[in-house]
């Protein structure tokens, strides 16, 4: 069966990095876009970054963009955030998903598949 599995979320402090990982298994990768969501307490999940089957074509939340860099590597069907200038605005659950179809996205239901989130907590 297809399984996302992330990874590199931490407890950081406001402005420091972290880079998260989401490797998938179960499905050809390269055929499909990615993204990542994230979910703060309290409120509903949202949509973080995108990139294309190819990796040639990505996509941001204004909130993120400048900050955080969405790439992927077909080679490892792995898919990397990496995120910059961190804020405590940017404490959530994060998760990746895998693409009904190659191109990106911004829209949850164009994603079939979830990984189960890894923590990232902002200190301020």
């Amino acid at each position: 069966q297809v399984q996302l599995v992330e990874s590199g979320g931490g407890l950081v402090q406001a402005g420091d990095s972290l880079r998260l990982s989401c490797a998938v298994s179960g499905r050809t990768f390269s055929n499909y876009a990615m993204g990542w969501f994230r979910q703060a307490p309290g409120k509903e999940r949202e949509f973080v970054a995108t990139i294309s089957w190819s990796g040639t074509s990505t996509y941001y939340a204004d909130s993120v963009k400048g900050r955080f860099t969405i790439t992927r590597d077909n080679a490892k069907n792995t898919v990397y955030l990496q995120m910059n200038s961190l804020k405590p605005e940017d404490t959530a659950v994060y998760y990746c998903a895998s693409g009904d179809y190659g191109g990106r996205s911004t829209r949850e239901y164009d994603y079939n598949y979830w990984g189960q989130g890894t923590q990232v907590t902002v200190s301020s």
